[in-house]
C-alpha cells in the first residue's frame, strides 16, 4: 500500500522519535512511505531549500497518489491540517494518531467522514499496534 506520512515539521519535533517509529513499521510491513524523510531528523535542514511552491506540488501529488494518509497530530500543524483536508477532499481514507491526553483540533475530532479514524495511544508501542490493526480492516 502506498501510504503518506504527515506529522509536524516547523510546528514541533517533540515526537520525532514517534515519527520514525511509525515510519519504519509501516516499510518494515511492506508499504510504500514516499514521504519517509519527514520522519527523519535531518528534515528541517532538507526542507530549508526546497521552494515552498515546489513542496506544495511534491506533496499534493503524494497524496494524490496514495491510498491512505496517516497522520501523527500530536503537535499542532497548519501544514497537517491542511493534508487531511486534501486528502478527505480527494476522497482518501485519514488515520489520525495522537498521544492520550494531547488537545487535538476540534476540526479533526469533530469531523465524523466516515473516510477519517482518531485514535490515542499511550506509547510508541500501542501507536504502532493501533496502527497494524488499522491497516488489517482498511479496505482500499
Amino acid at each position: 500500500m502506498n501510504i503518506y506520512f504527515a506529522c509536524s515539521i516547523t510546528g514541533g519535533r517533540e515526537d520525532e522519535p514517534v515519527y520514525q517509529k511509525i515510519v519504519a513499521s509501516l516499510q518494515a510491513d511492506g508499504h510504500e512511505v514516499p514521504t519517509a524523510l519527514l520522519a527523519g531528523s535531518d528534515v528541517i535542514e532538507l526542507e530549508v531549500i526546497v521552494d515552498p511552491a515546489a513542496v506544495y506540488t511534491r506533496d499534493t501529488g503524494w497524496i494524490e497518489g496514495c491510498d491512505l494518509l496517516v497522520a501523527e497530530v500530536s503537535t499542532p500543524s497548519h501544514g497537517v491540517g491542511y493534508e487531511i483536508g486534501y486528502a478527505l477532499g480527494l476522497g482518501k481514507r485519514v488515520l489520525c494518531l495522537h498521544r492520550a491526553g494531547v488537545s487535538v483540533s476540534k476540526m479533526i475530532t469533530g469531523n465524523h467522514d466516515s473516510r477519517l479514524t482518531v485514535l490515542a495511544y499511550a506509547n510508541e508501542d500501542e501507536a504502532i499496534r493501533q496502527l497494524r490493526a488499522y491497516l488489517e480492516n482498511v479496505n482500499t
